[in-house]
């Protein structure tokens, strides 16, 4: 069992300043691949809470036509950026894109500050609650400075200048801006179907298992009617399971970012692909 913290030793060699990058690609494509695709989703559907982000959303018809589509593209290029690196040729043509995409949209810069905290801490807290082992210091600090350097390619200004400082920006911008809004109700409506699409149990049961990871000022805000709180607990226990048989698999020696040839919309990505044919045309 020693190789199965190869990994982590190797993370907490590097610096988390000057080497982001790295740490960045090995806990997300080797160490945590799953919690970060999860931690995503539901990071995804927090920014919905925000009156402002939920009805440019609503205006563009994206999530209503095209939802599948919107959540496999936004994925995909974060995931280009972390594999190869955002000064790589494929993550400086993903980043490209993304601004490309944004640059279509009157877009607050509070917003997308907002947007780009909780790709920083979404996943920490996930992993926090549910990995099969503590984040490291090391991790923690090189999502911030990795997205943080993400953030400048993208030109969001004034971007707070630490971990600290920018987790509690996250915060007062959350206690300030998540309030009930009829495009919030509409764009989670549309990302629950999302989430429902993806598994064969009946959609009663899986919008309920949904609904039970948002915390509370999510549900408010979207208008949700909350969860009994014992579906909350049984689903906290089976993600606490999932991380104990984790820990005990053997490490993993191929990493799970891009390269997932059963993506919905673009099957066996990246074969075939470039990150110039994502986004809306």
């Amino acid at each position: 069992m020693a190789d199965r913290f190869a990994n982590r030793r190797r993370i907490t060699s590097l610096d988390p300043e000057t080497d982001h990058a790295e740490i960045m690609r090995i806990s997300s494509g080797y160490e945590f691949p799953w919690d970060y695709v999860r931690s995503l989703e539901f990071a995804l559907f927090r920014t919905y809470c925000v009156p402002s982000i939920s009805a440019l959303l609503a205006r563009t018809g994206e999530f209503e036509r095209r939802a599948q589509k919107r959540y496999d593209d936004t994925a995909l290029l974060m995931a280009e950026l972390v594999e190869h690196g955002y000064d790589s040729p494929r993550g400086r043509e993903a980043l490209r894109v993304v601004n490309r995409l944004h640059g279509r949209y009157e877009i607050s810069n509070d917003d997308m500050r907002y947007v780009l905290s909780t790709f920083i801490f979404d996943p920490i807290e996930w992993i926090t609650k549910y990995g099969w082992r503590p984040l490291t210091d090391h991790e923690r600090l090189a999502a911030f400075h990795f997205y943080s350097a993400v953030g400048v390619r993208m030109g969001i200004k004034s971007l707070p200048p630490t971990y600290s400082a920018y987790q509690a920006f996250k915060r007062e911008y959350e206690a300030e801006h998540f309030r009930y809004s009829d495009t919030n109700r509409a764009i989670g409506q549309y990302t629950l179907d999302l989430f429902c699409s993806w598994y064969p149990a009946p959609r009663a049961v899986t919008s309920r298992a949904v609904l039970a990871m948002l915390d509370a000022p999510m549900l408010t805000a979207f208008g949700f009617t909350p969860p009994p709180p014992r579906l909350t607990t049984v689903a906290q226990a089976l993600l606490h399971l999932r991380a104990h048989t984790v820990r005990l698999l053997r490490p993993r020696r191929i990493p799970r970012l891009t390269n997932d040839p059963k993506n919905r919309t673009y099957p066996g990505y990246p074969t075939g692909y470039r990150p110039a044919d994502l986004g809306a045309p």
